[in-house]
This record gives C-alpha cells, structure tokens and sequence, in this order.
C-alpha cells in the first residue's frame, strides 16, 4: 500500500501545508509547473518524489526530471505529464499512445482546474490535482491525496489550501 500526495502548477510558490499534508505519504508527485530547483528540493525533503517538468520550467528542472513518467506501483499502471489534456480530448501529444496502451491512472497538470474523471472508453482514472502555487486563473489552490493499494485507487481526497489571495 502506497500513500501519495499530488500536487501541480507550484510556479515556486512554497506553502508550509505541503509538509504537514504530504509527511504522512509515501510519495509526493508533482505533475510540472514546479517553478524552481528550491521547491524541488523542498518536497524531496520531505519524501521521495516523481516529477514531470511543465511548460514554465527552466532547464535547471528538465535536467533533474522528465516530460512524460510511466511507471507501475503496486500493480498500477501511472502515467504523468503536464500538457496531458482530458478523457475524449486528450493532448496531441499524448494521442494515439494512451488509446495504445492506456494506462490505469492518467495524471496531468496545467490546466489549473482540479479534475477527477473516469474514461470509461479507455478504463482508466484522470486526475488533475488543480493548482497549489499562487501565479494563474485559478481561484482555489488545491492538493489530493490518494491511496494505491493491490490494484487499487481509494481513499482519494481533495485538499483546499485556500483562495489564491490568501
């Protein structure tokens, strides 16, 4: 069983919350906008991390982590990028490898908008996590937590941090 915390779209911002709900995880996942090394470093202080870089981020991060993350936990099949798009209408992208071999969980940022969908066509579960740094449209900052357990996705949670003017 693995607990991770999710988060996208930092554009370095830091808020101390992300310690207190992300020290109970397993992992931390961050899917781009990271925004800078030092934050990267910060959540890695924290617990182990898996990143993608997003739109926003400098080389100093594209060295330190990839595009595209595919990777199996606990019999899960993940997939993680930034630009990933939604279920019938996904980035260019990632089209036609997700209809290929789609994974069971599909992660993206960038938009700024928490999403939780189901594909039903391709039997698998999205997640955006929203945004949890300050800079963009959004008007709340948003985590989610999550539980990986023997093929299983449960116990998912949406954590408010709050307005973005606060």
């Amino acid at each position: 069983m693995k607990k991770i915390g999710l988060l996208s779209d930092t554009h370095a911002y830091w808020d101390d919350r992300y310690e207190k709900y992300f020290g109970v995880c397993d992992e931390i996942w961050h899917a781009g906008d990271i925004g800078s090394v030092e934050l990267l470093d910060r959540l890695e202080s924290i617990r182990p991390v898996r990143a993608v870089y997003g739109n926003i981020d400098g080389q100093d991060i594209r060295v330190r982590v990839p595009k595209h993350q595919r990777f199996m936990i606990e019999g899960v099949d993940v997939w993680m990028t930034h630009i990933g798009g939604y279920p019938g209408r996904y980035d260019r992208e990632v089209t036609p490898q997700i209809y290929i071999r789609p994974p069971k969980l599909f992660i993206s940022g960038h938009s700024h908008i928490l999403k939780v969908l189901y594909d039903k066509t391709l039997k698998l579960l999205h997640v955006n996590p929203g945004a949890a740094g300050k800079y963009g449209f959004h008007k709340k900052r948003t985590l989610v937590r999550f539980v990986i357990d023997n093929m299983e996705i449960k116990d998912l949670e949406v954590i408010e941090l709050g307005e973005v003017a606060d």
